[in-house]
């Protein structure tokens, strides 16, 4: 079980370090779909590990939370488990029951606890109830002191230390300061699956610019670059339509992961954070989103693309750093990339990036700089098999895609 956005990681990460016999399906799409997944997986006929990954939000679906139980794990994985940390939530209550059926579980998370102490409690009930009980009540009014609002807010707590020993019995707990051998930058790529109608899109653009590009004469870094875009902004969530003024949005699939990462990073954990995008309606429509989701806690984002004026930007760039209530920094890559010290956050969220190498190797060391004390990590959303995935290798490569692209373009498309 993990997160919609991690649920590709898991097969990648099998096929880099599995010493072993296996076969994997990832469980998204429609209902049908899903199962279907499941049951290709369990008719698998050689002999080796079966392993099935599911988003948390699907598991409690009707249909797909008897398959799961049929299924009949060994072994349940939560992954980022503080997704189940709301002890009557339906995706909760399901992972619970499918718990107390399997042989082994075990949960993954760098903030089990997040707001709330009793968050221990649901993942605990999914891992092994016999630590703190099945009831969430008593659980409550032994570690919790009640008051305000009729008796139901949560405005104290006691006998913490039983309960971190309790917790601590069948936990293991590592942080960066004391994984010696963790680089001092880590990446991480989370994926986006299109629907059937965004992939038929996506082909029909990346065959038109093809068709395009072979008919179109001598074909030049420009005209190749300039096809790339078109993909690139599509992946981005947005398409610009012939005789059309602007793009518009027509997925919403990086800003859904977007989504979690700040509700995770920001919301929950009250980590500051750098998102940078390659393209201005992207920006807007990150910082629309970033605003919306911090609202409720009053925290504020900051912004710097083509339209602030260069005198305004030291400034903002010092509210980032020095406001503890300015949570989120929305760099346009080209504009913000280069210059400016973001070291108040060690991670950085890159939603879009552009072709050029030494851009983006500078933008790296916005937050891995002097004045950093932490290990940076770097989270990269990338569409399935598409232009994105293309563009990241490349830049991994250390390659100007404006200076190489000409030498093999039908690579990139």
């Amino acid at each position: 079980m993990a997160p919609t956005s991690v649920c590709a990681v898991w097969p990648k990460e099998l096929a880099t370090y599995a010493s072993f016999p296996y076969t994997v399906c990832t469980m998204l799409g429609t209902k049908a779909q899903r199962l279907k997944e499941l049951s290709d997986l369990e008719s698998f006929p050689f002999p080796a590990l079966k392993v099935a990954v599911i988003n948390y939000e699907a598991v409690w679906r009707d249909g797909v939370r008897e398959a799961l139980l049929d299924y009949d794990a060994d072994l349940i994985v939560a992954d980022e488990s503080q997704r189940i940390k709301t002890h009557d939530a339906e995706q909760s209550k399901a992972l619970h029951k499918l718990g107390d059926q399997a042989r082994y579980k075990m949960i993954l998370s760098g903030t089990p606890v997040q707001n709330n102490a009793i968050d221990i409690f649901s993942q605990y009930r999914f891992l092994d109830p016999t630590v703190f009980g099945l009831n969430f009540y008593a659980f409550r009014n032994r570690y919790a002191i009640m008051g305000g609002f009729n008796n139901k807010q949560i405005v104290g707590y006691r006998d913490l230390d039983q309960l971190i020993r309790k917790e601590y019995s069948v936990a293991y707990r590592v942080t960066k300061e004391e994984a010696i051998d963790l680089p001092e930058q880590t990446f991480e790529n989370r994926y986006i699956t299109l629907n059937k109608k965004e992939r038929n899109l996506y082909g029909q653009l990346r065959r038109n610019s093809v068709a395009e590009l072979e008919g179109g004469g001598t074909i030049t870094a420009a005209t190749v670059l300039t096809k790339l875009l078109r993909l690139q902004q599509f992946t981005g969530g947005f398409l610009l339509e012939d005789n059309a003024d602007k793009p518009k949005l027509v997925s919403r699939g990086k800003l859904d992961v977007l989504t979690d990462i700040l509700q995770d990073y920001v919301v929950e954990s009250g980590k500051k954070l750098v998102i940078f995008a390659r393209f201005i309606p992207e920006v807007m429509e990150i910082i629309k989103l970033s605003e919306s989701i911090l609202s409720k806690s009053r925290k504020k984002t900051a912004a710097i693309y083509g339209e602030i004026k260069k005198e305004s930007r030291g400034d903002i760039v010092k509210q980032f750093q020095e406001d503890p209530d300015t949570m989120v920094f929305v760099g346009q890559i080209d504009t913000a990339g280069t210059g400016v010290t973001l070291t108040a956050a060690d991670t950085c969220v890159y939603y879009s990036v552009n072709f050029n190498y030494a851009t983006y190797e500078q933008s790296l060391s916005r937050i891995h700089r002097i004045g950093q004390r932490n290990v940076c990590s770097y989270i990269h959303l990338l569409v399935e098999n598409s232009i994105d995935e293309t563009v990241l290798t490349a830049l991994e490569k250390k390659e100007d895609l404006a200076k190489t692209v000409v030498d093999d373009w039908k690579k990139f498309f």
